[in-house]
């Protein structure tokens, strides 16, 4: 059963969990902590290396590290892994944000707990990348979403209570849609007098879901993962929980948890049901057009730190479910690459707000002024994260922008080319509460006394966030890396063989 790489990726936070039961002091916790997200960093490197062989031997398969075992005869359930290049990218953008998140939260209080919880929320993760089988992707989605309950109810700040059980309301309800959805395709995967299945290339392969069930399932899929995606209007969840959730917390769930449903509105509503795609997606994309606006004016006018970064985020990952709709390789490209240089630039934002705050007490932009000269490291930390949000060449925002645009604009009719256009006009709001906030946080008068004895960044804060800024400059400086990973997963044949473009 472990001859297959992938199944480590579940194994070694599991593994992680048991050391942490039986730690007994801080120090004990923190190596176990570190030895293992690092080791999931390495391992995620090593996949990357080992899949660009196959790839290169193979360009055609659609995936790699096949591998199914039996779990559950009766409903033909199985423990179904495998991946692709859109797999791969989640799996390596997880490892280093966890990798991160573990030194972000070095001082946090009752760490074993804590890291208890956050390494049972990445195995959920990990295990949703890395699942082709309906079923166990669920589970795995199921498992990466309840720990944030008590993540922000415990160890949060302001009305935590609310925010968790706001969060937990809203993504269960998401969820209760998608298990409607996902059973729904369970019993339309298969012609008729053959045997149901769950497992995604049988569902691709067989293309048994009839076109009216496609237009009642598709909907009900795309919701149930859009609404973790912070789709418009399901998206109120997601500023009160970002604010109010740790640090790492934040990280992992604005960096990564958020991807699972831009993921799997890819990898399930659109690769199993590709004709209601092309027939519903104009819906999906005035919705996912309004995300993008609406996030970034909701932006402008917020003054705590956190609310201007989770309103940002609303407007990001609604372009990625925007250019997922497009429903063609340059746009898919585009998604893919934003789901990247957004999970990396957003917890890079979320760590610096977090090292901010611990230091001034206040997330309050009107309250603070002048860090640059009492903070350097932090101040210049912030600013490259700023820069690649509004899309500044030579870091991952443009690059994926420009892919999303240029791919949307593609298609030659009106309607497109209008949310296009609209989608383009977010760049300058993002311009302007970017802008807005280096200048009253960074520069200026320093508004408190008493911000003049603060200290700048720590060692364990220089590494976490010198990790993700290495990511987010790797991205914007050598994009045609990423982009042909990515593209492999998008090879003409298997479009068409699904019925897109």
């Amino acid at each position: 059963m472990f001859s297959n790489i992938l199944i480590y990726f579940v194994a070694i936070p599991i593994v992680m969990l048991g050391l942490l039961a039986i730690c007994q002091n801080v120090k004990q916790v923190r190596t176990v902590a570190v030895l293992g997200s690092s080791a999931l960093v390495a391992l995620s490197i090593w996949l990357l290396c080992d899949y660009l062989q196959l790839r290169a031997a193979d360009p055609d398969a659609p995936m790699f590290f096949v591998q199914s075992w039996e779990w559950f005869p009766a409903l033909n359930i199985h423990l179904a892994v495998g991946v692709d290049g859109v797999s791969v990218a989640m799996l390596i953008l997880t490892g280093f944000i966890v990798f991160a998140g573990t030194f972000a939260s070095w001082k946090i209080d009752d760490p074993k707990a804590f890291f208890l919880w956050l390494i049972l929320l990445s195995t959920g993760v990990y295990g949703f990348f890395i699942s082709i089988d309906l079923f166990t992707m669920f589970m795995f989605y199921e498992v990466a979403l309840i720990p944030m309950y008590l993540l922000i109810g415990l160890w949060g700040t302001g009305r935590k209570e609310y925010s968790a059980m706001k969060l937990t309301l809203m993504l269960m309800g998401g969820s209760a849609f998608l298990m409607l959805g996902l059973i729904g395709i369970y019993y339309h995967s298969a012609p008729e007098g053959s045997q149901h299945t769950w497992n995604l290339l049988e569902i691709v392969q067989n293309d048994a879901i009839p076109h009216g069930w496609q237009s009642f399932l598709f909907p009900m899929t795309f919701v149930g993962f859009g609404v973790l995606g912070a789709m418009f209007p399901f998206h109120t969840w997601s500023p009160d929980g970002h604010a109010c959730a740790p640090t790492a917390v934040s990280m992992l769930h604005a960096g990564v948890l958020m991807k699972l449903g831009g993921y799997g509105c890819f990898r399930v509503a659109i690769y199993c049901m590709p004709w209601a795609a092309n027939e519903l997606a104009w819906i999906f994309l005035i919705l996912t057009g309004i995300s993008i606006v609406y996030g970034a004016f909701s932006a402008c006018v917020q003054t705590d730190l956190k609310y201007i970064n989770a309103y940002s985020s609303v407007s990001h990952c609604g372009m990625v479910l925007f250019a997922i709709l497009m429903l063609n390789t340059t746009a898919m490209t585009g998604a893919i690459m934003q789901m990247l240089s957004h999970g990396l630039m957003t917890a890079l934002f979320f760590a610096l707000i977090g090292m901010i705050y611990g230091r001034t007490h206040t997330r309050d932009i009107t309250k603070m002024g002048g860090l640059m000269r009492i903070m350097p490291y932090l101040g210049v930390g912030y600013v490259i994260a700023g820069m690649a949000s509004l899309g500044l060449p030579g870091l991952s925002g443009f690059v994926s922008e420009m892919t999303i645009f240029v791919g949307s604009f593609e298609h030659a009719d009106f309607f497109h080319r209008f949310l296009t256009i609209l989608a383009c006009s977010s760049i300058v709001i993002t311009a302007v509460y970017i802008l807005r906030v280096v200048g009253k946080l960074l520069f200026g008068p320093v508004q408190d006394k008493h911000h003049l004895e603060l200290t700048d960044a720590s060692w364990f804060e220089r590494l976490s966030t010198v990790t993700l800024i290495v990511c987010v400059a790797a991205i914007g400086c050598f994009p045609n890396f990423f982009a042909d990973l990515i593209k492999a997963t998008f090879n003409p044949e298997i479009f068409a063989a699904i019925g897109l473009n």
